[in-house]
């Protein structure tokens, strides 16, 4: 297997203090550096994105007084993919006094991720969820209250406590409108230059450090190069490499892999978010999967016929007595609200077991029945009536009256960008935040955590820790026609022109289509050392028939989707392949990713935790025949120690 890959050095995190983990936050916010409010004025940072993270580190950074440049894709910086949150965002305020904490959040997350993230990150991340949520408040986000007037609480897969503040199905939107007016408050004051509609399509680096970016103008394909002190990449995930996902069809790699290209390590590219909740494939003609919030679990119950022989009746023809309800039956403690790796490979085993109901058999079924009897309909339609809404528009089913259908798909990734606790790739200043980054969840993010690291990064790590960076400064002023600027911009240049010229036979979805069932095929919630060797071999093939077949219609000086989907699925063949390649070489099931090779007799995931404690951090293998460079950051685990995970 090694054949795919070289052995490189070790890697460590030297920006994390040492010390009690509860001071070691403090800690690094004493020792970081200042940069006085006058010289702030005299410094610019680029912002790549404006969801959660991006958003929140643009206004926080241009309220302190920097010069920030934002750049999205989006028509506006609200349409971010954050919107499409739904369920909620965490926080270790102990509201219900349920015996929550910052350490039990800690202890929930280090413990749900499967013991594959950092304890210093994920402590810093428990301790700055109590202040975002303040942060919200006087932001205006309409959280659910409780009668008396209290924020309200639910619960979410993988906790016994209720953390999760919600603002009904729609917290994400809520949170991003919070960050988007405070964003707009700096735009109205000229502290933010804001370009909306451009694409990041190359990173451009001087003397080493990361110096600025090469945009495209998508309306007018106009190509620019923008330059910065420093550089934050709040890109979000990757999901899209499997084609259906629950991600936006915008969602793309490139921003982060064009650093990759340029020297930033990417970490853990194999583990992504496998979400149990999503409405299942109904053809051939979809471009995406539709989210249902993982909130439905609080009172809904998962369950499919105890005989394959009942799968093709409807649901309320099969009495109490012949259903499954196997999350419940399986892991008794944590029943509906076991982590997301582990609902969504028990909805597949019972699904391969010829027990799944819908189309195919890839569905199970989500019951309110008795939800509503216990608490009557306008209660349940208090809590979820939106989702309820948006399931009934898609599906043409009323789930008040016959149960959901759900199956698990794509939602978040884990992998990403490798950074340092200060957030900081191995670019320097090139600093990574958000989903874009790998750091806080391990190989499995518990639901409702997106939020809380998107915002903790944004408002309150990065202004940090970024400042420490520029207080090493000024640097020196770089023009448009500095050699390494030049050369940047002709690199993308000569990519569209390539792209243009091809004129195949191919449409670029097609092979968009072809690589995501490759992926999920074989790099999907099961895996294989066959399966995975297959895949490389099929990703590689596809990829040299993309650059010789496909065909992109029209000019790089107009609006062109097309040409904007070919660059961005031409980057997705190289992460697919990096992907399969880390999962063929992590010999163990973690997480979501279960190699069949390594299972306890019930079927159970089985780790290693003597051979694979560790973050896998790829160097780009430059040429085509070379081999990318594993670099190992091995982890330590003080605090809440590796054991077998088990929610029965």
């Amino acid at each position: 297997m090694a054949d795919f890959w070289n052995d490189g050095d070790p890697i460590a995190d030297t920006a994390a203090p040492e010390g009690p983990i509860e001071n070691r936050w403090e800690k690094r916010k004493f020792s970081a550096k200042l940069v006085n409010p006058a010289n702030r004025r005299k410094l610019t940072v680029i912002v790549v994105g404006t969801g959660l993270a991006g958003g929140s580190a643009a206004a926080t950074l241009a309220e302190a007084g920097y010069h920030v440049k934002s750049y999205c894709y989006q028509d506006s910086p609200r349409r971010a993919h954050s919107i499409a949150a739904q369920g909620g965002i965490n926080a270790a305020k102990n509201y219900r006094n349920d015996g929550d904490s910052i350490y039990r959040l800690f202890y929930d997350t280090v413990k749900g991720g499967d013991f594959r993230a950092r304890e210093s990150n994920v402590y810093r991340l428990a301790t700055v969820s109590v202040n975002i949520i303040d942060q919200c408040v006087a932001q205006g986000v309409p959280f659910a209250r409780e009668y008396g007037g209290l924020l309200d609480n639910r619960s979410f897969g993988g906790t016994q406590v209720s953390r999760t503040f919600y603002a009904r199905g729609q917290t994400g939107q809520q949170l991003l409108l919070g960050a988007y007016q405070a964003m707009e408050r700096q735009i109205g004051l000229g502290n933010i230059e804001m370009n909306s509609r451009h694409e990041m399509l190359e990173l451009i680096i001087v003397e080493g450090k990361a110096r600025g970016i090469v945009v495209r103008d998508m309306v007018t394909g106009e190509i620019t190069t923008e330059m910065a002190d420093a550089v934050v990449l709040a890109s979000g995930g990757y999901g899209n490499v499997f084609f259906l996902s629950t991600n936006a069809k915008g969602c793309n790699v490139t921003a982060s892999w064009r650093a990759h290209r340029k020297g930033a390590l990417f970490a853990n590219p194999c583990y992504t978010q496998i979400h149990p909740t999503c409405i299942p494939e109904s053809g051939t003609h979809q471009s995406k999967l539709t989210l249902m919030s993982e909130s439905l679990r609080n009172d809904g119950r998962v369950w499919v016929p105890k005989s394959a022989s009942d799968c093709q009746k409807p649901a309320s023809d099969i009495p109490e007595e012949d259903r499954d309800y196997y999350l419940e039956r399986i892991y008794p403690s944590f029943g509906n609200l076991v982590p997301r790796d582990i609902a969504s490979r028990a909805a597949k085993n019972v699904c391969d077991e010829g027990r799944g109901v819908g189309p195919g058999g890839l569905g199970v079924y989500l019951d309110f029945a008795d939800a509503i009897k216990r608490l009557g309909k306008k209660a349940v339609e208090a809590k979820y009536g939106n989702l309820f809404e948006m399931y009934q528009r898609i599906t043409g089913e009323d789930p008040y009256s016959v149960p959901m259908r759900i199956y698990p798909a794509v939602h978040y990734t884990m992998g990403g960008l490798w950074v340092d606790y200060d957030l900081q790739s191995t670019i320097p200043g090139l600093f990574v935040v958000g989903e874009a980054n790998f750091s806080d969840h391990g190989a499995n993010r518990l639901g409702a955590s997106a939020l809380m690291q998107g915002l903790g990064d944004g408002y309150f790590v990065l202004p940090t820790t970024l400042g420490n960076y520029l207080a090493s400064g000024p640097y020196e002023k770089i023009g448009a026609d500095h050699e390494e600027v030049v050369a940047a911009r002709k690199q993308v240049e000569d990519r569209i022109a390539k792209l243009l010229s091809i004129n195949g036979d191919r449409t670029v979805d097609s092979f968009h289509r072809e690589l995501g069932h490759i992926m999920w095929e074989y790099c999907g919630m099961e895996r294989t050392e066959e399966g995975l060797t297959k895949a490389i071999g099929l990703i590689r093939s596809l990829k040299e028939e993309f650059w010789q077949r496909v065909k992109v219609p029209g000019t790089g000086e107009q609006l062109n989707q097309n040409l904007e989907k070919a660059g961005r699925v031409a980057d997705f063949f190289e992460l697919g392949e990096l992907m399969c390649i880390d999962a063929l070489h992590r010999r163990e099931s973690c997480g979501g990713h279960f190699r069949a090779e390594s299972q306890t007799p019930d079927g159970e995931a089985l780790r290693h935790d003597d051979e694979f404690s560790y973050v896998a951090a790829w160097e780009y293998a430059t040429g085509e025949s070379a081999k990318p460079t594993l670099h190992k950051e091995q982890l330590e685990f003080e605090y809440v120690h590796p054991s077998t995970r088990s929610y029965k």
